[in-house]
């Protein structure tokens, strides 16, 4: 038995390893693509919804008050200040609107007095603010300036204080916000690049095999049916796991530029411990023999590995579903049945990891769970490589 099995396994490895196609396209290129594309991600965001700290913004504003003037330089914002008459506003509108300048603020001439109840019968001044929202520097000088204007009107009509003088009024540790980011989006990246990499050799390992007529020299040979689906299995999930390790290291070494915290990546690592990591990878290596054995079960069925590929897409959109579903709720469930329900057990597996509160016993029950419809799965495809009308049939 373990000859055989071994046999297998180590020819399923060998083909792998000792063709360079199939290890670039399903070993490194993920990896590499998913660091590229994130950390691309994260720069043309960071690009699209900020600014530079030094850069400097144009506004123009009719009969500006030395007040707000003195405001928005204390406040840190980097601006450039021009005055302009009335009768020049419809031109500036026009240099708002094609970005030539970023803000427009016409404010009434008696704004002080105004403020102060001395002027016009104390009624409430308005001001008047243009922006361009299609750029990124207009929006976010009106932001500023909103900022401004608000803390001065707080500053005039000051009823009461709300965390005056307290900088650390959220109480939320560093490494828990980080946790509820990641258990949002992890699960589901794991989910779809374990999923990917089983699909990407599973259908050539079966379908593949069965178009060539390779799989017929297997089956004719003296090892039993079970030795053949335990050897398939346990090789293609190794071989899953590795895609699957090349896509989670691409996506861990691009997730400060993605998430715009460049400087943080000693965060986004060191959060975790040891025992997290075991966790993590018992969870994923069972989840991906599950994955295996369901992908190869569905290819025994096919003729050809494009007709494999074809029928496993109605389970892939099931499976994306399910890891979509991590990013809803407040953290991983509790109850011990949802535990119980192959891949949505992970994806809750997965999510109480990454946000470091999870239940060692519904961990080991996801583990145990996987591992035993795993071998389920591998029962039925033993069965398959016994049914001449599955594997002898003809495209």
């Amino acid at each position: 038995m373990k000859s055989n099995v071994m046999l297998i396994i180590q020819k399923e490895l060998y083909r792998f390893f000792t063709d360079k196609r199939m290890l670039v396209t399903t070993l490194i290129l993920p990896g590499l693509m998913i660091f590229l594309l994130y950390t691309f991600m994260g720069s043309a965001m960071s690009g699209m919804f900020g600014m530079d700290e030094d850069y400097e913004y144009g506004v123009s504003a009719v009969s500006l008050p030395a007040s707000i003037k003195q405001l928005s330089e204390n406040s840190g914002m980097n601006v450039v200040f021009t005055e302009i008459d009335t009768a020049a506003v419809s031109a500036v509108k026009t240099d708002v609107s094609e970005n030539r300048l970023d803000l427009l603020m016409v404010f009434p001439e008696d704004f002080d007095e105004r403020i102060m109840g001395r002027g016009d019968n104390g009624s409430v001044p308005n001001i008047e603010i243009y922006f361009n929202a299609a750029s990124t520097a207009s929006s976010e000088a009106y932001d500023r300036m909103m900022f401004v204007l608000d803390t001065y009107e707080s500053e005039l009509t000051n009823l009461f204080d709300i965390n005056k003088d307290i900088e650390d009024a959220d109480l939320a540790k560093d490494e828990d916000m980080m946790g509820k980011i990641l258990s949002s989006m992890m699960p589901l990246l794991l989910i779809i690049f374990l999923f990917s990499g089983c699909m990407a050799i599973a259908p050539e390992s079966i379908a593949g095999e069965k178009e060539r007529g390779t799989i017929a020299t297997l089956l004719v040979t003296p090892m039993k049916r079970w030795e053949l689906a335990i050897g398939k299995t346990v090789s293609l999930g190794i071989l899953a796991l590795c895609s699957g390790v090349s896509s989670f290291i691409g996506t861990f070494a691009s997730l400060p530029n993605l998430m715009g915290m460049s400087g943080s990546e000693s965060m986004t690592m060191n959060i975790f411990s040891a025992a997290d990591y075991i966790w993590l990878v018992f969870i994923i290596f069972s989840t991906v023999l599950l994955l295996v054995a369901m992908i190869s079960i569905i290819s025994a069925f096919a003729k050809s590995v494009k007709e494999a590929s074809t029928m496993v897409m109605p389970l892939m959109i099931i499976v994306m579903l399910i890891g979509v579903s991590g990013m809803f709720g407040d953290g991983a469930q509790e109850s011990v049945i949802y535990y119980l329900i192959p891949v949505y057990n992970s994806v809750q597996a997965m999510s109480g990891i990454f946000s470091l509160h999870y239940n060692a016993v519904n961990l080991a029950l996801t583990i145990a769970s996987n591992l035993m419809y795993a071998g389920i799965g591998t029962f039925v495809l033993t069965r398959m490589f016994g049914s001449e009308t599955v594997m002898f049939s003809k495209a």
